[in-house]
C-alpha cells in the first residue's frame, strides 16, 4: 500500500546498509575503501534510526491526513490520555468509556539470525512508528509499549463512542494490511520468516470503566481498570496471523458484516467465549473481524480488481471519475470507430 511506501523504504534502505546480511560490502575487503564503506552503512543507520523516532508521519503517511481532512494531536505523553490527565497524584478516580486495542508483533526474534542488532533497532522501530502513527492519525492514544507491540486507547470526552470504534477498527486494519502484505513483501525478498501481527479490541462502557493513576509519583501512568481492558490484551492472543479478534460489546456498538465468531475455525469450537461468569449468567463473545472486507468498503479505498490489492483513493480521482458511462459519448464520438 503506498501510504507506507516510505516506511517499508526506510526498512529496505536498513537492510541494505546491513554488514551482517548477504549484501556486498566492502568492509570484508582490506584498505580504505573497506573503512570509508563502514562509515557510510554507520551513518546511513543513524540517519534512519534519527527518522523513526520522528513524531511526525513519514511522507506517505502523511498522504492520508492531507486526503481525508484528519487532524491528529501528535503531541502526545504516553500514557497520559488528555482527558484523564487531571487524575494523577490525585487519587480520584471517573468512569467513562473507552476502546482498548492491543496490537502485539511477532516474528521479530528472528531477524537477528540476519542481521545486526543496530539493524535490526530501525526495523522494529520502523514497524512500531507506522503502528504508531497509523493510531494516532485516527484519534488513538497511545498508552503503553510493549516491546515492539503497543497498547493503545480510542475515544474520550465528548466524541461518540461508535465513531471512535470505527476509526479503532479502520486503524487496525489498515496496519494489519501494511503487516501482512507490505512488510511481507521485503522479508520475502530476504528469503527469511516474515513477521505478522494479531490485534485485540474491546469496547467498556462508561460503567465499566473506572480511569485512574496506576503506579506512584513519576513511576505511574493514567490507566483503566476494566474487564474489557484486560480482554482486549486477552483477545489478541486467539487471534490468528495478521489477524484481528473484537468483543461482543464492539459489535453490537458498530453492527457490520464482516464478523463470525471464532469458534467457526476448524478446531476452535471451544472458543466462542472470552469470558464467562456462570452465576451472573455472563458470557462474553469473541469475534474474528475481516479486516479485509472493511478496508475494501470504505470509500476513500480502491481496490485494483486484477491484483486485488488496495490503496487509497485519491479525492481527484472521485472528483475527475465519471459518475455515468454516458457522460463518455461526446468525447468518445470524436474518436470512432471505438464509440458503439
Amino acid at each position: 500500500m503506498d501510504i507506507y511506501s516510505s516506511y517499508a523504504d526506510n526498512i529496505r534502505s536498513a537492510i541494505a546498509n546491513d554488514r551482517k546480511s548477504g549484501n556486498i560490502n566492502l568492509s570484508n575487503f582490506s584498505g580504505i575503501g573497506g573503512v570509508r564503506n563502514d562509515l557510510q552503512k554507520a551513518e546511513a543507520r543513524t540517519r534512519l534510526l534519527s527518522e523513526t523516532q520522528q513524531v511526525i508521519p513519514l511522507s506517505s503517511l502523511q498522504n492520508i491526513v492531507n486526503e481525508l481532512g484528519l487532524h491528529p494531536n501528535f503531541n502526545q505523553q504516553l500514557g497520559q490520555h488528555p482527558d484523564f490527565v487531571h487524575l494523577k497524584n490525585t487519587g480520584h478516580i471517573e468512569k467513562h468509556y473507552i476502546h482498548s486495542m492491543f496490537i502485539d508483533i511477532k516474528g521479530s526474534t528472528h531477524l537477528f539470525k540476519r542481521y545486526e542488532p543496530e539493524t535490526v533497532l530501525v526495523i522494529t522501530n520502523t514497524i512500531q512508528r507506522a503502528a504508531i502513527h497509523t493510531c494516532m492519525i485516527f484519534d488513538g492514544y497511545i498508552q503503553r509499549l510493549h516491546g515492539d507491540g503497543m497498547f493503545v486507547y480510542f475515544g474520550g470526552k465528548g466524541q461518540d463512542p461508535a465513531e471512535a470504534a470505527k476509526r479503532c477498527l479502520t486503524a487496525a486494519a489498515l496496519f494489519s494490511y501494511f503487516v501482512k502484505n507490505d512488510l511481507k513483501e521485503i522479508f520475502k525478498e530476504q528469503g527469511i520468516e516474515t513477521i505478522f501481527t494479531r490485534i485485540g479490541i474491546d469496547y467498556g462502557k462508561a460503567e465499566d470503566v473506572v480511569w485512574a493513576m496506576a503506579g506512584m509519583a513519576e513511576i505511574s501512568e493514567i490507566t483503566t481498570c476494566s474487564l474489557h481492558t484486560s480482554l482486549a490484551a486477552k483477545m489478541q492472543m486467539h487471534a490468528e496471523s495478521n489477524g484481528i479478534v473484537v468483543g461482543d460489546n464492539v459489535k453490537m456498538l458498530v453492527p457490520l458484516p464482516f464478523y463470525s465468531t471464532v469458534c467457526s475455525r476448524p478446531g476452535k469450537e471451544s472458543n466462542r467465549y472470552i469470558f464467562t461468569n456462570p452465576e451472573d449468567n455472563f458470557y462474553y463473545t469473541q469475534y474474528d473481524f475481516n479486516w479485509l472486507g472493511y478496508l475494501k468498503s470504505l470509500d476513500y479505498i480502491a481496490t485494483n480488481p486484477i491484483l486485488g490489492t488496495i490503496n487509497l483513493k485519491r479525492r481527484s480521482q472521485e472528483v475527475n471519475a465519471p459518475k455515468n458511462p454516458d457522460n463518455l459519448k461526446s468525447i468518445a464520438a470524436q474518436s470512432k470507430p471505438y464509440l458503439q
